[in-house]
C-alpha cells in the first residue's frame, strides 16, 4: 500500500464502494472477491489461449505477444476505476493491484514494467499519473523494476473514441525516453484499462523501435 494511504487511513479510514464497511481500502476483501476475473484469453478477439497470450489469428496485428488482465471494467471494478481516476482516490490502486495478484505467477520474470503515460493535462488535474502509481505498486509485489521509458505528446482526450478514432489521434503520442534501458529488453507495459486496445498497440510500437525485444501488458480491466 502506498505509505501516505496508510497514514491517511489511520485517522480517516475508507468506506468499501460495495458494502460500506470500514477498511483501509476503497473494496473490502468480501466485495473484492466478487469482482468478475478475466479468463486467460486474446485481448483482440477474445479466443481462449494460454498465459494471455495473443492468438495466432491476430499475432499478425499487433506488436503485442501477452496482455494479462485483472477483471472484467464493469460494476465495482468501474465504480473502482472512477474513484481512482477522477475523484483522487489513491488507495484504488492498492486495492487494484490486490486484484491482479491471480497474474504475478504468470508474469515473465526479468521484464521492465513500462507504465503508459497519462496525457499531461489529466496528470495535472488529478495530481498524479495512475499508470505509474500502479506500475510502482505492481514492482512492490513482483519485484520487477519500473522504467519510465515513454513520454506522452498526444493530448487528445480518448474517452468515448473508436478504435479507429483512437488510432488516428494516437499515431505520434508517444516518444521514447530511454532507449539504452530498453533496447534488448523484454518490455511489459502497464495501464489501467484496455478497451480498443489502441493505446497499447501504440506504446508497444513506439517501444518496438526503441529497439524492445519482447513486448507484452498488463492492465487491470478490460471492457466488454
Amino acid at each position: 500500500m502506498l505509505l501516505i494511504e496508510r497514514i491517511i487511513g489511520l485517522y480517516a479510514p475508507h468506506f468499501c464502494l460495495g458494502c460500506e464497511a470500514e477498511c483501509d481500502a476503497l473494496l473490502c476483501d468480501n466485495c473484492r472477491a466478487t469482482l468478475p476475473v478475466v479468463p486467460s484469453r486474446c485481448y483482440r478477439c477474445h479466443a481462449v489461449t494460454r498465459d494471455y497470450s495473443v492468438c495466432r489469428q491476430c499475432k499478425p496485428y499487433t506488436p503485442l505477444r501477452h496482455v494479462y488482465v485483472g477483471v472484467h471494467y464493469d460494476g465495482l471494478a468501474k465504480e473502482l476505476l472512477h474513484r481512482t481516476k477522477y475523484e483522487r482516490a489513491r488507495a484504488g490502486i492498492t486495492t487494484m493491484v490486490a486484484q491482479m495478484s491471480h497474474l504475478f505467477s504468470r508474469l515473465p520474470g526479468r521484464a521492465l514494467l513500462v507504465p503508459v503515460p497519462t496525457a499531461t493535462r489529466r496528470v495535472r488535474q488529478r495530481g498524479y499519473d495512475q499508470a505509474e502509481l500502479l506500475a510502482n505498486e505492481l514492482s512492490s509485489h513482483t519485484s520487477l523494476p519500473v522504467t519510465r521509458a515513454l513520454a506522452r505528446l498526444g493530448q487528445e482526450h480518448q474517452v468515448g473514441s473508436g478504435r479507429t478514432e483512437r488510432l488516428a489521434h494516437l499515431k505520434n503520442a508517444f516518444r521514447s525516453k530511454s532507449a539504452k534501458q530498453i533496447s534488448g529488453a523484454h518490455a511489459l507495459l502497464v495501464d489501467d484499462v484496455l478497451t480498443t486496445g489502441a493505446t497499447l498497440e501504440t506504446a508497444a510500437r513506439c517501444l518496438r523501435k526503441a529497439g524492445a525485444r519482447h513486448i507484452d501488458a498488463i492492465v487491470f480491466s478490460q471492457a466488454a
